[in-house]
């Protein structure tokens, strides 16, 4: 049975005071109804790992990043590698977020190379793919995401898979109050399994969790969530308060 899994990305938000705070009303939360189908991630920012480790050391929670380097280490200014995340206490990585393609200019190599990386240093990865609203129009959602599959699970085995969840974030969906309707999720997410079949190994599809994410809100997460291709989400927004993100993991919890 496929791993069902609620994850929020902070992305650039929570100073450590601020991240302390989140993470100890999360987990107070948590503590009282403990999710039984889903594991929880939280991806704060880098400057945060370290604090929030602390907070949710005992819990159920579990820490991830937002981003790693592709390199071990070495002169590259400003960057973060696989050991440095890990020894704050992260076990997770998001790779391939759709920020990171558009405003750093990430391409499916980087990609690979980050993904890679990550599964030599023993992190679990959270690999997001998805297409922009322009190339929705021109109906070539699944050639994109066919493409960023391929691409970036390039050399990737069906034992390396195991360590990987796949994140189908549509573009248009994320920040902008918009968002797939959970029979246009289903159907990428249905695809994506058929590509994994078809580039790694017969069957080997159903075996990957693969999250929904872009605008996932407490109103409209239940809706996703059951869908039967579709094995958990992961949050923006809504996850910057301990209420709205704990719905969330409600909304996974009635469903799953």
């Amino acid at each position: 049975m496929r791993k069902k899994i609620i994850a929020g990305n902070w992305k650039m938000h929570k100073t450590n005071p601020e991240a302390i705070r989140l993470a100890e009303q999360l987990r107070k939360k948590l503590e009282k109804n403990p999710p039984q189908k889903s594991k929880v991630i939280i991806c704060p920012p880098f400057t945060a790992l370290s604090v929030v480790s602390e907070v949710i050391k005992y819990s159920s929670l579990e820490l991830g990043a937002q981003n790693i380097f592709w390199e071990e280490e070495g002169a590259y200014t400003g960057e973060i590698s696989a050991k440095m995340i890990k020894s704050a206490g992260a076990r997770w990585v998001i790779i391939g977020h759709s920020e990171r393609r558009k405003y750093f200019k990430e391409d499916e190599n980087t990609i690979n190379k980050k993904i890679r990386l990550a599964l030599q240093n023993k992190l679990k990865v959270i690999f997001c793919v998805g297409e922009t609203l322009e190339e929705r129009e021109q109906n070539l959602t699944k050639d994109i995401v066919g493409n960023q599959v391929e691409w970036g699970l390039k050399g990737i085995t069906p034992a390396e898979l195991k360590n990987i969840v796949i994140a189908y974030e549509p573009v248009w969906a994320i920040g902008t109050g918009k968002n797939a309707t959970p029979e246009q999720a289903e159907e990428v997410h249905a695809f994506i399994r058929d590509i994994l079949d078809a580039l790694i190994e017969d069957n080997v599809g159903e075996t990957v969790t693969i999250l929904y994410g872009g605008s996932v809100k407490p109103e409209n997460a239940e809706g996703l969530l059951a869908q039967p291709d579709i094995d958990g989400a992961l949050v923006g927004g809504a996850c910057l308060k301990a209420d709205s993100f704990y719905k969330i993991i409600q909304a996974g919890e009635k469903v799953f």
